[in-house]
């Protein structure tokens, strides 16, 4: 099928966030983040298309973003699994991490108004509501923290970034990491948000690195766990709740 003719299927190159193909990248990410989906585990096309209910055509051009973003390997014969990193891919991409999140924190240090500060600690209170709860539910949540914090500065190109890489870390935390605590990474958000209130950028940024050494210092080499479970069955809570990115729909309530 010709380039003309992928495009005119999927509903348009930068299409917004009904674009079918987005919302096959929404619903995988966030099961890689949840840790429904793990390293490894095989995303066939028609599987997918069968789950969404689109062409294989839509699944494989999603499926070639995912790849872009390094949460998929493409393997011959169209094969795809979700992409298990290495080691030193892992710290890499957190060393990136910390980096790019201190200039997030920077930018924003004294910079937020009411209702921004009023929507992160919304979300900080949804991470306190969900501990002791859903494990999937406080990783989510934890993740798009930081994915929402990027938002706010309004620098589309850093938000991308930050965007990619915080669930490429969420990847090699279901890959290599202890079970998830969720209340030391709360206590945490808390007291950036603060220091960004405070208009500190020096504490913010401190407190940033420290929270993601945290964070990677959980990255621990683990055989993963052994899989029995059908995609069809791992996707069928993602296929109805991924109609628009999360950290958004709260930033629509300021």
């Amino acid at each position: 099928m010709s380039r003309s003719a992928v495009t005119n299927e999927i509903g348009g190159e930068g299409s917004r966030g009904d674009d079918k193909a987005g919302t096959i990248c929404r619903a995988i990410r966030r099961a890689i983040v949840e840790r429904a989906l793990r390293p490894g585990d095989r995303l066939p096309e028609d599987a997918l298309g069968e789950r969404f209910g689109v062409s294989r055509t839509i699944a494989r051009h999603a499926l070639g973003q995912l790849g872009s973003e390094g949460l998929v390997d493409l393997r011959r014969n169209r094969i795809a699994v979700v992409a298990t990193p290495s080691i030193e891919e892992a710290r890499d991409t957190f060393d990136i991490r910390i980096e790019l999140e201190r200039l997030v924190v920077k930018a924003l240090a004294g910079q937020l108004d009411k209702n921004q500060v009023a929507t992160l600690r919304e979300h900080v209170k949804a991470e306190h509501s969900a501990r002791g709860g859903s494990e999937a539910a406080s990783i989510r949540l934890a993740t798009e923290f930081h994915v929402l914090l990027a938002e706010m500065t309004g620098k589309s190109i850093l938000t991308r970034y930050v965007n990619e890489v915080s669930y490429r870390c969420a990847l090699t935390l279901s890959a290599f990491s202890r079970p998830h605590s969720s209340e030391c990474a709360v206590n945490e958000h808390g007291q950036i948000i603060e220091a960004l209130v405070a208009g500190d950028a020096d504490n913010a940024m401190k407190l940033m690195s420290n929270h993601l050494e945290d964070v990677a210092e959980r990255a621990l080499l683990v055989a993963p766990e052994a899989r029995g479970r059908d995609l069809m069955d791992i996707l069928a809570p993602y296929a109805e709740q991924v109609s628009e990115p999360p950290a958004r729909k709260l930033s629509r309530k300021r």
